[in-house]
């Protein structure tokens, strides 16, 4: 039976556009409409005819229903949205916060991508999970809400030149998205956050954990204890990140907000003006004549449910929220890229734009794992049957229990001292932003999940790399999946801060408020008592945490490197504009999910502006 969503959606598709059969377009029908704009990956399907692993859906993330939804905002813009993947509705487990590590990889909800053999990981080649669901990865991620350091933007605004991109300019749309909540339990949080730095009439819903852990004293007495780099901070996301904090989440009514359940409630999906195609696989941008002396490509070329190849146009603009592996995709096999690298790819050379696909920039990710003396765990609420039936059983009826939490209770934002630091130059963006992060958990919260014993980890992530890596053409086919590349603790500067990350745990768990409770480490990071003993179990361990940005960046206008342009259009083009978290020339100091947010929300009033009404 249909979803009430679905239906509405549906309803609305088929009446705007006419669609045969869901799921795949009418070819007539569309060709007679006149879209204003077309946004290419905003993750709006409503259904999938068939799941492969190997086709290289676009997936946009959090960004393309923003612009979706604002820009349809205005009657007069017919806004056309071109996607693929499954729907989030009634999807138990992404709606299920606890439930996030069930989500990707290897399943129907995740692209399942892999890499290359990451020369910093022992050669190995790692899953590169990419949400593939109604939402994008904001329906699969972890649900962390870190804003950054303000540092962050203010490198953002330098580099572009573009003062609009700056902490204090874009917290306008921090407040825009953010719509915080009490959490589930109706804790006082007096003492956990700091409101005078939070939205609460946005759209997203942000929490606090909504149910408590048992660690949680635990954990601030660590912190009481050792002071220092494991400092209380009210809150990170005030700008100022360093020391601990309470976790925040996208969580609202004990649920997952994500941009499909925020940006695209029905109430917004039932404007006439909003259309979206699904079962639209995206080849490429297609040029379309020349305008004030640049190629326009107001056009887009896809593979329509049939496997028909269609080709739709806008009168304003082509906007591609595709992702940092998506839109590069998409470009280079438009012919925009590297001109040497595309004729050895077999494409066509339209525009040379070296710098697409190049500059991934992503968050290595490691786990440091200890048994511990108590079965209070969210392992054995994994392990155990009864108790996961009785937790399901009070989040369907009252929507409260530790279901409605993440994996994870505090988080940590750390810098390397000086000494270690040395003669390197600091890749951070200034002196008050983090090197690397730590994530406390109650167990272990990343897949492969245990089978049996309980345990406490710390999460350990690089949050400045100096690694970078590409997004590259497999062959001239754009339905081949390209080559990713994220270079992974490729640089000795990212093995440094990796390696202090996970001394950095060994140090926060060896405080005394773990005594009887921490027995000893495990997984391997028993035998990871020195340098060199530590950076061998880092490369042997060591994922990511999907956070790949800078594969479309941002640089000023003029400027030789780059991208787009501070508005995001694409450089040397006309009428193609890139709005996702590629456009970041630096990873943020953060899990990106609130930075792509407002990416979104700046895109948007960045597209109004260039056509006002």
């Amino acid at each position: 039976m249909l979803s009430s969503r679905f239906t509405l959606l549906l309803s609305s598709i088929v009446a705007a556009i006419g669609i045969a059969e869901a799921g795949f377009i009418d070819a007539a029908a569309t060709k007679s409409v006149a879209y204003d704009f077309i946004i290419v990956g905003g993750t709006l399907p409503l259904c999938i005819q068939r799941y492969d692993a190997n086709a290289p859906y676009p997936s946009g993330g959090n960004a393309g229903n923003v612009v979706a939804n604002r820009l349809s905002e205005n009657p007069k813009n017919k806004v056309l949205v071109l996607e693929a993947g499954p729907s989030d509705e009634g999807e138990v487990e992404i709606q299920v916060p606890f439930f996030c590590p069930r989500l990707s990889p290897g399943t129907p909800f995740d692209w399942n991508y892999t890499t290359t053999a990451q020369t910093g990981l022992g050669g190995r080649s790692i899953p590169y999970p990419r949400g593939h669901v109604l939402g994008g990865s904001s329906s699969t991620n972890y649900l962390l809400y870190t804003r950054g350091s303000s540092e962050d933007y203010d490198r953002y605004a330098k580099v572009t030149g573009d003062q609009g991109w700056s902490w204090n300019s874009m917290q306008q749309y921090f407040r825009k998205n953010e719509k915080f909540t009490p959490p589930q339990d109706g804790h006082n949080i007096t003492g956990q956050f700091n409101p005078a730095v939070h939205g609460f009439n946005g759209i997203s819903s942000v929490t606090l954990s909504g149910s408590p852990s048992p660690t949680d004293g635990r954990v601030m007495n660590a912190s009481a204890e050792l002071g220092g780099d494991f400092k209380f901070n009210l809150d990170y996301n005030s700008g100022s990140e360093l020391g601990l904090g309470w976790i925040q989440l996208t969580i609202g009514g004990g649920m997952r907000s994500s941009s499909s359940s925020a940006y695209l409630a029905p109430s917004f999906l039932a404007r006439p003006n909003l259309h979206v195609v699904v079962g639209a696989e995206v080849s490429r941008v297609i040029k379309t004549g020349m305008k004030n002396g640049l190629p326009t490509f107001n056009s887009v070329q896809f593979r329509s449910g049939n496997g028909t190849l269609m080709q739709l146009t806008a009168s304003k603009e082509v906007i591609l929220s595709a992702g940092s592996v998506g839109t590069p995709h998409i470009l280079l096999n438009s012919g925009i890229g590297n001109t040497q690298a595309l004729r050895s790819a077999g494409v066509t050379p339209l525009v040379d734009l070296p710098d697409v696909g190049e500059n991934l920039s992503d968050h290595p990710f490691g786990v440091a794992a200890f048994t511990v003396s108590s079965n209070n765990t969210i392992d054995t609420l994994n392990d155990n049957a009864v108790l996961m039936n009785q937790a399901m059983q009070q989040w369907e009826t009252e929507k409260t229990g530790p279901l409605v939490n993440s994996v994870a209770t505090h988080l940590m934002f750390m810098r390397l001292n000086g000494s270690v630091l040395g003669s390197n130059p600091d890749p951070a963006p200034g002196p008050n932003s983090p090197h690397y992060e730590l994530l406390v958990a109650d167990g272990i919260p990343v897949p492969p999940l245990p089978t049996e014993g309980n345990f406490i980890a710390g999460g350990a992530v690089v949050l400045n790399p100096t690694s970078r890596g590409s997004i590259k053409l497999k062959s001239s086919n754009p339905f081949d999946a390209p080559i990713i590349d994220p270079g992974l603790l490729k640089t000795q500067f990212d093995r440094i801060v990796m390696r202090e990350a996970i001394k950095s745990v060994k140090k926060f768990y060896a405080a005394s408020a773990w005594t009887g409770y921490i027995v000893a480490p495990t997984g391997g990071l028993e035998h990871a008592v020195d340098d060199a003993s530590i950076d061998e179990y880092n490369k042997n361990t060591t994922q990511t945490i999907f956070h790949p940005v800078g594969t479309a960046s941002m640089s000023a206008r003029g400027a030789k490197g780059g991208v787009v342009d501070p508005d995001l259009r694409v450089k040397k083009v006309g009428g193609l504009r890139v709005v996702d978290a590629s456009v970041l020339p630096f990873v943020p100091s953060a899990h990106p999910q609130a930075a792509v947010y407002v990416i979104g929300e700046r895109g948007s009033d960045l597209i109004k502006a260039a056509y006002p009404q």
